[in-house]
This record gives C-alpha cells, sequence and structure tokens, in this order.
C-alpha cells in the first residue's frame, strides 16, 4: 500500500541522521554566505583633503567591479580624482555555491518526507533507492566542485578589497595625493561558509554507503558473497 506510515525512528538510522544533518548543514551555507555586506576604507589625502574616508560598499554575489570608492571631497581633489572600482567578478562561483545549497535544501526536505512517511513504498520499489543513490553521488560531487570553486573566489575577494588595491588607484598616483589602506570588513562569515561546504562534501560523500546499502545492488553482491561454491569433484588418479 502506498498510504502515509509515519515512523519519526527513522532518525535513528544512519541514512535519516545524516539527511537530518545534510538539511541543516545546507541552511548554514547559503546563511553565512548569501546575506554577506562588507566595505573597504581608504584614508585619502590632496589637494584641500587631509585623511578623508573614502569606502567602496560590496555584497552578495560580489560583482566587485561594479562597486565605485566614494569620492573624498565634491572637488574630487581638484580634479585629480576619477572614479574608482574595485577589481573582480565573482559572481558565478558563489552564485553556484549557494543555489546548490538552496536545491540540497529543497531535496533533503522532499527525501526525509519521504523516509518518514512512505518508508515502506521506498523499500518495495527498487526505482527509487536507486534514483536516491544517483542524486547523492551527484550532489557529493557537486559539493566538491562548487566548494573549492568558492573558496578560490573568497581568496581573490580578499586580494580584491584589501590593501593590494592601492597600487591600482591611478588617482593615488596624482601629484599632491596619497592613499593608505585604512580597513576591510571581516569575512569571517565567509570563512565558515566554506567550512560547511566541505562539511556538507564529506557528509553526502559519506552518505553514498548508506544509500547504497538499500538498492538491489548491495542485496545482490550480498547473495553472490553468500551463495555457497561448487567446486568439481577430485578424483584419484
Amino acid at each position: 500500500m502506498a498510504g502515509l506510515r509515519v515512523d519519526f525512528g527513522f532518525f535513528l538510522e544512519p541514512l535519516g541522521f545524516i539527511k537530518v544533518l545534510e538539511w541543516i548543514f545546507s541552511i548554514f551555507v547559503f546563511a553565512t554566505c548569501g546575506g554577506f555586506q562588507g566595505e573597504t576604507t581608504l584614508l585619502v589625502s590632496c589637494k584641500g583633503v587631509v585623511n578623508k574616508t573614502v569606502t567602496a560598499a560590496f555584497a552578495y554575489p560580489f560583482r566587485l567591479n561594479t562597486v565605485v570608492f566614494s569620492a573624498p571631497d565634491p572637488k574630487r581633489c581638484g580634479g585629480t580624482w576619477t572614479d574608482v572600482y574595485l577589481v573582480g567578478n565573482f559572481s558565478s562561483s558563489v552564485q553556484f555555491f549557494v543555489t546548490l545549497a538552496v536545491l540540497v535544501f529543497l531535496y533533503c526536505i522532499a527525501a526525509l518526507v519521504v523516509y518518514i512517511g512512505y518508508k515502506h513504498v521506498y523499500q518495495q520499489n527498487s526505482k527509487f533507492p536507486l534514483t536516491d543513490l544517483a542524486i547523492t553521488v551527484i550532489i557529493a560531487f557537486l559539493w566538491l566542485v562548487s566548494t573549492f570553486a568558492w573558496a578560490k573566489a573568497l581568496a581573490d575577494i580578499k586580494m580584491s578589497t584589501g590593501a593590494s588595491v592601492i597600487p591600482g588607484i591611478k588617482s593615488c598616483k596624482a601629484p599632491g595625493t596619497t592613499c593608505r589602506f585604512a580597513s576591510v570588513t571581516s569575512m569571517g562569515t565567509l570563512n565558515v561558509s566554506v567550512v560547511f561546504g566541505l562539511l556538507n562534501m564529506v557528509l553526502w560523500g559519506g552518505n553514498v554507503w548508506f544509500v547504497y546499502k538499500d538498492t538491489n545492488l548491495h542485496n545482490q553482491s550480498n547473495r553472490i558473497s553468500q551463495s555457497p561454491g561448487i567446486y568439481p569433484t577430485q578424483r584419484g588418479i
């Protein structure tokens, strides 16, 4: 029968417990990454201006090449200050990372509904465990790719928003103009998002085994290994 049969005891099994962890960790990924907002601050001295604070505010999805520093003063340092943009567009890596987390979040909800209410259907139809196995393998691989891509992008974001931005600002090279790096918003939450990406990769990779155990592939291999061997009768010479 395909009716609903609620059984919360499934949470005590590895497959159910790990699925809950995958669901929770996916939330942490887009929560620590998707809402980030930061700011890079410079101190500029030029004609008529001394240690004026100029800022460039950036945020998810980190299209830094669209972020411009504020002008030191209305006269723009006597006309020597031009619009200064940050460098780099890292939206593809971070959006891939966050989108995967959202899709995993939704898939985990659907899987938990099946595990809790329709486990009997899941076990009776061999296609469901095989589909679950295929999706688990794909998601584990996508976590691997997206996490390392985002980690590389994050390292580049730190470079593009740190003290290394000053040598690339032409306005800071104008006569009588000096620029000093002041500060940049801490990116600790973004570092945490990478950690959760790695944890998700490990969880989904490890969960492949537990999902595989529910498939007929595992059952067939067990039957083959447990079947008695057939050996030819040896005759004396």
